[in-house]
């Protein structure tokens, strides 16, 4: 790190936890985030903040009308462009210290496939069961660390799956497929605009932590919060023995 480095990451550096070893450590470290939606949008901008080396950035939707009312990586004058491109566009402005390369496209299984490889976290900040499920897959079998974070109306989630250890449950352990073809979205039952704001800042903190290695990731443990009544809960969930995901002797 040059002088400029160390003034800009100083309160980093500051943290014990941290310090300098851990910060240049986030300097090196590349993360995949899939979706720059409500929860893509703040994730994007704390991790560049934070000095994340490169971020690839992958949405086949464009900007709307309705997205400005949570997605804050997008402006008004982004309506109709990619989000990926919109999100890169104003990381650029943002945080010239990030390397960021966009995918404009809907991500198959398939494509994921390098994408993860090449990365050493994913944060699935997307808003559909067939992509999440997928990432599930490709993840397990890169062993890769995946960030899982999701909102809907007041309530919102989270929780990791460090596919590094031994024994770690997945997204299909905690949610199998055949039980949520269907799935809520926001068009449809609305979303209070600061709750993706938060679950998406979580799941920056929690890639953090696993780039850093400080602190404890939410393995095993799926965090929520109801904002109405300002609860969080949080629920240990273990390794799903029939698993056809994780468990070898059913895959």
């Amino acid at each position: 790190m040059d002088d400029d480095a160390l003034l800009r990451f100083s309160r980093h550096i500051l943290l014990d936890e941290i310090g300098i070893e851990g910060q240049q450590k986030i300097l090196d470290s590349h993360v995949l985030i899939v979706g720059m939606g409500g929860l893509g949008s703040p994730a994007a901008l704390y991790l560049a903040a934070a000095g994340v080396g490169k971020l690839s950035l992958a949405d086949g939707d464009d900007v709307d009308m309705t997205n400005l009312q949570r997605q804050v990586i997008h402006t008004q004058t982004a309506i109709g462009q990619n989000k990926a491109e919109s999100a890169r566009d104003t990381l650029a402005y943002f945080n010239a210290i990030s390397r960021v390369d966009i995918y404009p496209h809907r991500l198959d299984e398939a494509q994921m496939q390098d994408l993860v490889a090449a990365a050493d976290v994913v944060l699935d900040c997307s808003d559909n069961f067939v992509t999440r499920h997928a990432l599930n897959r490709v993840c397990f079998r890169h062993k890769k660390p995946l960030v899982s974070g999701a909102a809907i109306s007041f309530s919102g989630q989270i929780t990791v799956f460090d596919f590094r250890q031994a024994k770690t449950p997945c997204y299909h352990c905690l949610f199998p497929a055949e039980g949520n073809a269907g799935g809520q979205n926001c068009a449809t039952f609305g979303v209070l605009s600061p709750l993706v704001g938060v679950v998406g800042a979580m799941q920056a903190l929690e890639a953090l932590k696993l780039i850093g290695e400080f602190g404890d990731p939410l393995v095993g443990r799926l965090q929520m919060v109801d904002v109405l009544s300002g609860k969080w809960q949080t629920l240990a969930y273990g390794v799903d023995p029939q698993c056809p995901v994780c468990q070898p002797v059913n895959a």
